[in-house]
């Protein structure tokens, strides 16, 4: 039975967890931002795709399917699976989590138990003629229990919670970068073999039109200007061949590092040719505010706001007392036989109260500082948002207007065959000059390599869009608790 002295002491212990149901410092507020009803350019034009199309979700969610390649769609899920950048992002969650575990483990009671045996020897003293030695054995449990009564430690499971959140779309950016790196690759590596497809055809024509003209010259119908230029024509396009090989081997080499893997990772997977993939279903743009909710930048940018402010109350809360109620049982004796007997058992418990006075203004210094950290994060937020509208503005009017040259090199491309025709077919009836022919195969060559890169450009303005939209990470993860709802402030 407790004595009746103690019995205040324990009623006080028992009420002061009743008390804990304050938080100083400022809840967490949702930013606003304005932005526009409406974006300045338009979604860019193309082919739908035979079979129904997919939900706006689902297109953002795995916009690289509207391409419809088997191989890309591997590369970029394998990407998603073995990339080194986001495994290193999903163990950063791994540390916000057991962080945030850390943090909560602050609210509840520490118990810790305890066993010694001393022995010790006593000198011979005036009133003790002769030495002592013994044993002394102890055993027990101590307590201690910090009560939140000014919310400083929930404010700290807050913060934890929020860096969580943003270590989640931290990973979720990465995917949404990754998605694009490897689309934008993958688009660039069947352009570069397209091009060089291009360059050995035209290559193979200006070498015909080099033995030709070598012909007419030894019976008398060319000049040696006429054979060297056209030598000089098919050896500048043979000089093009190289450079596109090494680029070939080196996009390909990119495509490994993304996947996690060796440079030659991939060569045999993708050294074959194949066609540049088109796109066939429409972008779902949406509205400027959908953005908000979207990106995965900005959505990080929130959670870091939300863990600054948190921070603030933590502390706040260091400018108030911090009670604690700790306690001890145990046994000591000097006898082991007798160690766990009533008599001697001891105990102890009660409050304790700690408030620092004079700290020579410490407290409120890291409070503002704190303050003027949330205030950072808000601007970082308002340039984030920013960026991020620019990004949309700028992949909206890079794929029209790039369509558009599409469409004039297409068109470029058609009357410089027409040209090649007419200027040979002169040529050989003797009513016009070599030159002729030679500037109407260059100019070919141009052109069609012309088209290639705008034929790409396209593709990988398509795929900047989508990932300025925030497409490419719905599918891997579910929204994070912020956005869930699922922690609330008091």
């Amino acid at each position: 039975m407790i004595p009746k002295p103690y019995r205040t002491s324990l009623a006080l212990c028992l009420c002061l967890p009743l008390l804990a149901s304050c938080m100083v410092g400022p809840d967490f507020q949702r930013p606003e931002a304005k932005v526009s009803s409406q974006w300045l350019g338009q979604a860019p034009t193309v082919p739908a795709a035979p079979e129904a199309a997919p939900t706006a979700e689902q297109n953002l969610a795995q916009w690289w399917t509207i391409f419809n390649d088997p191989q890309l769609t591997s590369l970029v899920e394998r990407g998603m699976q073995a990339n080194l950048d986001l495994r290193m992002a999903q163990s950063r969650i791994r540390q916000a989590r057991a962080s945030m575990g850390i943090a909560g483990a602050d609210l509840g009671p520490t118990v810790n138990t305890n066993a010694s045996l001393t022995r010790s020897r006593t000198p011979a003293s005036s009133t003790r003629s002769e030495v002592t030695t013994g044993n002394l054995y102890q055993a027990g449990f101590d307590a201690g229990w910090e009560i939140d009564l000014f919310g400083g430690l929930r404010r700290g499971v807050e913060a934890a919670g929020a860096d969580l959140d943003a270590a989640m779309e931290n990973r979720n950016d990465l995917l949404v970068s990754l998605s694009a790196e490897v689309a934008s690759n993958y688009l660039n590596l069947r352009s570069l073999q397209q091009r060089l497809a291009i360059a050995r055809e035209n290559l193979k024509a200006q070498a015909h039109t080099a033995d030709l003209t070598r012909q007419r010259f030894n019976v008398g119908f060319a000049s040696k200007l006429d054979v060297v230029r056209a030598e000089s024509l098919a050896a500048t396009t043979a000089g093009q061949i190289p450079l596109l090989e090494a680029q070939v081997r080196q996009t390909i080499y990119s495509l490994s590092l993304l996947l996690g893997g060796e440079p030659s990772a991939l060569l045999a997977e993708l050294t074959p040719e194949a066609p540049l993939p088109a796109a066939q279903a429409t972008v779902p743009v949406g509205l400027p505010s959908d953005l908000l909710l979207r990106r995965p930048d900005i959505r990080r940018a929130i959670a870091k706001i939300h863990a600054a402010t948190a921070r603030i109350g933590v502390a706040k809360a260091d400018l108030f007392p911090k009670f604690t109620i700790s306690g001890a049982f145990g046994y000591q004796n000097t006898n082991s036989n007798a160690l766990f007997n009533t008599a001697s058992s001891f105990w102890s418990l009660g409050p304790a109260l700690n408030w620092p006075l004079f700290d020579m203004g410490r407290t409120r210094a890291n409070l503002e500082l704190k303050k003027a950290l949330q205030e950072e994060e808000l601007l970082a937020y308002e340039q984030t948002v920013l960026n991020a509208l620019r990004e949309v503005e700028n992949a909206l009017i890079a794929s029209t207007k790039e369509e558009e040259h599409r469409q004039a090199m297409a068109q470029a491309v058609a009357a410089n065959r027409t040209a090649v025709e007419l200027a040979t077919s002169l040529y050989t009836a003797g009513q016009n000059d070599f030159l002729a022919v030679l500037d109407a195969q260059r100019s070919l060559y141009t052109a069609e390599d012309a088209l290639a890169q705008s034929s790409r450009t396209v593709s990988t303005n398509l795929v900047a869009l989508y990932k300025a939209l925030g497409g490419g990470w719905q599918t891997e993860e579910a929204a994070p608790r912020q956005a869930q709802g699922e922690r609330e402030t008091d």
